[in-house]
């Protein structure tokens, strides 16, 4: 196990959806510098694990903490999470018709920084780069935040918020659904630009595939609300043989015996 310090922990964490429960005691430890993967069947809880993490109000925690650097973030309102440094990157971005792309993102950029706030041309020199980088059009700084986008640039877009932003810790929640392996591909590079030693990850998927290029260092499987399993990089080959039907053979009738 790494030495580095512990930069984000989720103990013993239960949450409920219109009184139904989804979590249901989820554990999980997160290391600076640590990338860290969650696989799971639709109804897992994955999604709503996202939420809870930063403050979504449909979702009802019934017990456990999530800290970051020590503070238990469920006690802080959603805005002031962000400005701690967790980021979220949605399954399905939302459209905001009327805010540009470049108004949004220094609004965000002024929000989460400290102070002084970021120079209107550093902000710009800084985002034409980032942009050039994910192949994104310049044309798109002036269009409305994610209004007409097609699915791809919604996710090109997110993973631009992510390096305007600098987070100490990303979650991904299913950002590669639907992208085809050249999307897939450029949303890999912009995450794996911001990997390194101050930088914690958690990718959130249905699919092998992205972690072909977002390599973890640590693989969990989420079943009925708890995580039953982990692991290494090894353990995406061996979902990727074998199934979730294997991690319910193991692991189904302990997880639904509790």
């Amino acid at each position: 196990m790494s030495n580095a310090a512990v930069e984000f922990e989720i103990k013993d964490l239960s949450a409920s959806i219109e009184g139904k429960p989804i979590l249901k005691g989820v554990n999980l430890t997160i290391r600076k510098g640590e990338a860290h993967a969650l696989m799971g069947p639709n109804g897992s809880g994955k999604s709503t694990l996202a939420n809870v993490i930063l403050g979504h109000p449909a979702y009802e925690v019934t017990g456990g903490q999530v800290f970051f650097r020590g503070q238990n973030v469920l006690e802080l309102e959603t805005e002031l999470r962000a400005r701690l440094g967790i980021f979220l990157a949605f399954q399905y971005p939302v459209a905001i018709p009327g805010v540009t792309v470049s108004k949004f993102l220094k609004t965000a950029v002024d929000a989460t920084h400290a102070n002084p706030k970021m120079k209107a041309g550093e902000f710009l020199k800084s985002l034409r780069e980032n942009m050039e980088y994910l192949e994104i059009d310049q044309a798109f700084l002036n269009r409305f935040l994610n209004d007409g986008f097609s699915g791809g640039e919604k996710k090109r877009m997110e993973i631009l918020q992510m390096l305007m932003l600098r987070p100490a810790i990303a979650i991904m929640d299913e950002t590669d659904s639907g992208l085809d392996i050249d999307a897939l591909r450029i949303v890999s590079k912009g995450v794996n630009k911001l990997k390194g030693p101050d930088f914690g990850l958690l990718v959130i998927t249905h699919y092998e595939r992205i972690l072909n290029y977002i390599k973890p260092d640590h693989l969990h499987i989420l079943l009925d609300g708890k995580i039953v399993l982990s692991g290494g990089p090894e353990l995406v080959k061996e979902l990727e043989k074998k199934g979730y039907d294997w991690v319910r053979e193991q692991f189904g009738q302990e997880v639904l015996a509790t």
